[in-house]
């Protein structure tokens, strides 16, 4: 076949293949057994989806199709390699990573967060990661602890 047959790469379809990799915190890669697993499953999916791409017979779908799966498992593989699995707290008298705390703030609202690595943490869902400004000023304090956070005072009434 002449290449003049060929369908070509447009700069369009080639800027949309070439993603740049996702970035990778700088923080350690902390992560409950829960977490690792997430991540774990995360991987399967991008590599699914990825494998799932190269069976489209056009060149340029293909990679379209490919690009996102391709990064999110460089993505998901390194976080896999470098990830540090923390045992659940032994104990419940200092908030750590793992814990479940309780707290109240100044305007009388009660929050509840779980402390976990970068990424599992989901704030709607009720957790956080370690290395939010919150979940610093809460780390290592006790029930009855006031912390001061932008303006505002966090008093932990319970950790689990």
């Amino acid at each position: 076949m002449s290449v003049a047959f060929t369908k070509e790469d447009s700069a369009e379809t080639a800027s949309e293949t070439l993603l740049p990799d996702r970035p990778v915190s700088s923080h350690p890669n902390l992560v409950t057994e829960a977490g690792l697993k997430a991540l774990e499953a995360q991987l399967r999916q991008a590599r699914e989806a990825y494998e799932a791409a190269q069976t489209i017979e056009d060149v340029n779908e293909r990679r379209r199709q490919a690009a996102i799966p391709l990064r999110d498992a460089r993505y998901f593989a390194a976080r896999v390699r470098t990830a540090q699995v923390v045992a659940a707290p032994a104990s419940a008298d200092t908030v750590a990573f793992g814990s479940t705390v309780t707290f109240r703030r100044n305007d009388d609202r009660v929050q509840t967060y779980r402390i976990v690595g970068e990424d599992e943490a989901d704030p709607k869902t009720g957790s956080i990661s370690f290395v939010s400004p919150v979940a610093r000023l809460l780390m290592g304090k006790s029930v009855g602890d006031v912390v001061g956070a932008s303006g505002q005072e966090l008093e932990i009434i319970a950790i689990s």
